[in-house]
């Protein structure tokens, strides 16, 4: 007797749908150990802006707490102050949590609005810890990051979007 036709979610393995946006967001925080020469950091923190078009993207993909196990992966990848990524990411994902429940609807320009938000707090929070340890520098250096950043948001979101196409049959 032939074996009945199993369901999509049956076919969904769960490393596929619960570990490619944790695994995508570890690669993004992975770029940084790429042998690139900077005299300023103009690099973006793909961990952060793929983490941030996930949330925004899938609200119900992850609870809050997820951003402490990544961060603490950006911070030993990237280098910076042991814990500065994970307070920030999670801070930034509370926050995104409490603002998420005050609006009615949200839209691109809104996800845009609150990711530059997201991302400026982080850029900015990642470089007074990385000053509290090393000392020196100007604030200044951090506003191109900042900027280069904010306006590749939606390419990160395109990928996570074009992700979860094949995440999720």
């Amino acid at each position: 007797m032939p074996r009945p036709r199993s369901t999509i979610a049956e076919d969904r393995s769960r490393l596929r749908t619960q570990g490619t946006p944790i695994i995508t967001v570890m690669l993004g925080s992975a770029i940084t150990i790429l042998p690139l020469i900077a005299v300023t950091p103009t690099m973006p923190p793909f961990g952060l802006l793929i983490l941030l078009a996930w949330r925004l993207l899938r609200p119900e993909l992850w609870p809050v707490w997820i951003a402490v196990p990544l961060g603490l992966f950006d911070d030993i990848i990237s280098g910076q102050p042991l814990g500065s990524a994970t307070f920030l990411w999670t801070v930034t994902l509370i926050g995104i949590e409490m603002t998420s429940h005050k609006l009615l609807w949200r839209d691109y320009w809104q996800d845009w609005l609150i990711a530059a938000l997201s991302i400026s707090f982080c850029l900015l929070g990642g470089f007074y810890f990385a000053r509290l340890s090393t000392g020196g520098g100007s604030i200044l250096v951090v506003l191109p990051q900042i900027a280069l950043s904010v306006l590749l948001f939606p390419t990160a979101v395109r990928l996570c979007a074009l992700i979860d196409r094949w995440r999720l049959p």
